[in-house]
């Protein structure tokens, strides 16, 4: 096999092809790449949320201990910038599928929005106050609806703009959205998201910009209190430069022979992402009360074990649910709403060999 054979070979792992004539007309090819990088953070925010969904009172209380130093310089606000980012990248990659389909895309954008903002105060009135979609919702509907009329240029500086704000006012991660939304989107708009599996050199060099960053980073919010002044600017910093590296070494390990098994465990779960993410609050509600004790002060190994056991449930079901179907159940509902019509949920069936036939 010739090296430009295998680099090609390598990429098409990352691109899943349309599987039918329905999915060539109606969409691009899914980049794999993607789903693996949006199944990781998926687990990241489980873990990180455990205890404050445990608690799902009037007050969400944040892993004791996690925030300044031990597991939380590597777990606290690592995992909702990538989830953010991949958010605006998936509302461009909409964007740029409705153009083609539909006189009034942005119409299209709009019931999707307003799908998920109702579906987040059902999340966070029924279960857990801690709700991120409704946020995200809000901000898709305030910034990313309106960032569509600007060119491109525009959208990547305003992004730049909206982190360097949040960062400087010291704003926590409802503040970084914004920005983080509008930089997927401008990724997706100026095509590196269409080109994010074609070469290593580039997740390489920034990832080892953003490590370089990240270290004293880390470092800085490790030799702070939660109280100090400088804290939320220290965690915000470390946060984004250590969800970077994450994203840069997942897009790394995708071209190594690592990819096959980095591509079964994350991107089931990343395939259904809106289904995992509420239903994982209705199975932490329903182990909470077997470990015993507050919340507040399970030990991470006790933490550890309630996502490890959370998320094998889920891999197993996407995965099996995923055999037989196209989407998740809340995704193809969401889909259905969005393009208000019927997209078809099961897989088609292969064809028969040829000689064979199906009797009534």
């Amino acid at each position: 096999m010739s090296p430009e054979t295998g680099a090609e070979s390598r990429k098409d792992d990352l691109v899943s092809r349309p599987e039918d004539a329905w999915t060539a007309s109606s969409r691009r090819p899914r980049i794999v790449a993607l789903d693996v990088v949006r199944g990781f953070a998926l687990c990241g925010i489980l873990l990180v949320n455990v205890q404050p969904i445990a608690n799902a009172g009037a007050v969400v209380l944040a892993p004791e201990g996690s925030a300044g130093g031990g597991l939380g310089l590597f777990t606290t606000q690592r995992f909702f910038p990538i989830f953010s980012l991949l958010f605006g990248v998936g509302f461009s990659l909409l964007l740029e599928s409705a153009a083609d389909r539909a006189d009034r895309p942005r119409v299209i954008l709009l019931r999707r929005l307003l799908v998920l903002l109702a579906a987040g105060l059902a999340h966070h009135v029924l279960l857990w106050q801690g709700d991120i979609l409704t946020a995200y919702a809000v901000v898709g509907l305030l910034v990313l609806l309106p960032s569509t009329w600007l060119p491109r240029w525009a959208v990547a500086g305003l992004a730049a703009v909206a982190v360097a704000a949040s960062l400087i006012t010291g704003g926590g991660q409802l503040t970084l959205i914004p920005g983080l939304f509008l930089l997927g989107s401008a990724l997706t708009r100026y095509g590196v998201i269409d080109r994010i599996g074609r070469s290593a050199r580039g997740p390489a060099v920034l990832g080892l910009v953003l490590a370089a960053g990240a270290a004293p980073a880390l470092w800085w919010q490790a030799g702070l209190r939660l109280g100090d002044r400088e804290f939320p600017l220290a965690l915000a910093t470390a946060g984004l430069l250590v969800a970077g590296v994450y994203v840069c070494a997942l897009l790394l390990l995708l071209r190594t022979p690592v990819r096959r098994a980095l591509q079964a465990v994350f991107a089931p779960l990343g395939r259904m992402a809106l289904t995992n993410y509420l239903t994982a609050t209705v199975l932490v509600l329903l182990v909470a009360p077997l470990p015993g004790g507050p919340p507040h002060a399970w030990s991470p190994a006790t933490v550890f074990s309630i996502a490890g056991a959370v998320l094998a449930l889920q891999w197993a079901w996407s995965a099996l649910w995923l055999r037989r179907f196209r989407q998740g159940p809340l995704e193809w509902l969401w889909r259905w709403a969005t393009w208000a019509r019927r997209p078809p949920l099961r897989r088609p069936r292969a064809p028969l060999p040829s000689g064979f036939t199906t009797t009534a």
